[in-house]
């Protein structure tokens, strides 16, 4: 799996201005941009209903479920999920190699304004991740290794 870009406040605060944006024009409940390992990176919307960071694990592992099905009945890749509830639906959306735009919206708005937005945005997001690399090619972090026990080298104050 690739490497996160290393992301800056800069970079945190461009990705959520693009996902309000894309709350604003879908009425979504809560938009997510999730580390295909399965961890969180950001988010925006109504957080206080959801645990975000399980469901962006469960969400992750959905996706990569549907992509190894695609290989089984030879089609490269599923681009995207949509689970359909009777209150609330969710959209996940390949955004690039390291990351997954996941979507949390009331039943009753459209999965078309959706996915139709989604487009945009996923390219949004993925322009914003390629300049975090070109930043700093080599500073990329895979956040399936981290141990969490002891994040001292990963989060550091400013100096």
């Amino acid at each position: 799996m690739a490497t996160l870009p290393q992301l800056l406040e800069e970079d945190i605060r461009q990705l959520n201005d693009v996902l309000r944006g894309f709350l604003d024009r879908t009425d979504a409940t809560t938009a997510l941009i999730v580390d295909k390992g399965g961890f969180l990176i950001t988010h925006q919307g109504d957080a206080r209903q959801f645990d975000l960071t399980t469901i962006s694990a469960l969400a992750s592992g959905a996706y990569m479920a549907n992509q190894t099905i695609a290989n089984l009945i030879h089609e490269t890749n599923f681009e995207s999920v949509y689970q359909a509830g009777a209150q609330c639906s969710m959209f996940v959306t390949n955004v690039d190699e390291e990351c997954l735009l996941l979507v949390i919206f009331r039943a009753q708005v459209g999965v078309g304004v959706v996915k139709y937005y989604a487009a945009a945005t996923r390219e949004r997001i993925a322009r914003q991740l390629q300049l975090a690399h070109e930043r700093n090619p080599d500073g990329g972090l895979d956040l399936s290794v981290l141990n969490l026990a002891d994040t001292s080298s990963v989060f550091k104050r400013k100096a």
